[in-house]
């Protein structure tokens, strides 16, 4: 059984190091993500495969939490787990401010403080992606989803890292089947990687769709056509995505994403 639990604080830069905040919880918890509304200010906890009480857009990945086991500790008392917790915090930030190197010495460490850690670190597989670690990257997002079989942009990471070390074809026969997405866009980007497909149209179905919607199509499309090798037009789709309202504004890590991979390809966004 599956607890909700809801933080009616804003989670800020600021906040990175005053957590954690107040929580109302029953136990037991299962993985959660925090995402904040465009719709509300405040921050609430879900199951990534579903939102179903809650009268907001379908989103994920936000200022996403370290595994319940390491907060449950950092309440409780854990030196090392909170140790941990604030060691992930770190590197997400670092991450968001293009030192992906950092981001992945941070993670490491937090694995070291607490291996518990290492089965839900999905932020360290998208570090190594940008440091050419694909074996590991791929290695760490197979781990994330034997834990959570329902995280479609997990199976979409693991088959990028597989793509390069492989090939799109054989990264295909490995691909990692988990459970519907509730988000039509992240529906069809799973569909398209797992299948083939054509890229364009999948852009086009979502350009006149939510702002987090065309940020998706925009960045999922990008990344495709980086497997395929078509270095032009993922440039075209990944700076489309920076420059999207969503991916200038949102507080989402995968708008974050958008911007390092930019910069780790020495595109200009400006």
């Amino acid at each position: 059984m599956e607890a909700t639990w809801v933080s009616k604080f804003p989670l800020s830069s600021a906040a990175l190091t005053n957590y954690p905040p107040p929580f109302t919880a029953s136990l037991p918890i299962s993985r959660r993500t925090l995402f904040r509304s465009s719709e509300s200010r405040h921050w609430v906890s879900y199951g990534i495969h579903s939102v179903t009480h809650y009268p907001f857009p379908k989103l994920t990945r936000r200022l996403f939490l370290p595994s319940v086991s390491g907060i449950w500790d950092a309440i409780t008392g854990g030196d090392k787990a909170r140790e941990a917790v604030l060691a992930v915090r770190r590197g997400m930030l670092l991450f968001r401010q293009g030192d992906v190197v950092g981001s992945l010495a941070e993670f490491d460490k937090a694995i070291e403080l607490d291996p518990r850690q290492k089965a839900y670190m999905w932020q360290r597989g998208l570090s190594l992606y940008y440091l050419d670690r694909f074996e590991e990257g791929a290695e760490q997002f197979r781990l994330d989803v034997a834990m959570n079989p329902n995280d479609t942009e997990e199976s979409i990471w693991c088959f990028l890292c597989e793509a390069q070390l492989f090939g799109v074809h054989e990264a295909r026969k490995r691909f990692l089947e988990v459970g519907r997405d509730p988000r039509p866009v992240m529906r069809e980007a799973y569909n398209m990687f797992r299948d083939g497909g054509d890229p364009e149209k999948f852009a086009a179905a979502f350009s006149n769709g939510r702002e987090n919607e065309y940020f998706y199509a925009s960045l999922y499309t990008g990344l495709y056509h980086e497997c395929q090798k078509e270095a032009d037009s993922a440039k075209f789709h990944l700076v489309a995505a920076c420059k999207s309202v969503y991916g200038k504004k949102s507080d989402d890590y995968m708008a974050s994403l958008a911007k390092v991979h930019c910069q780790c390809r020495n595109w200009s966004i400006d």
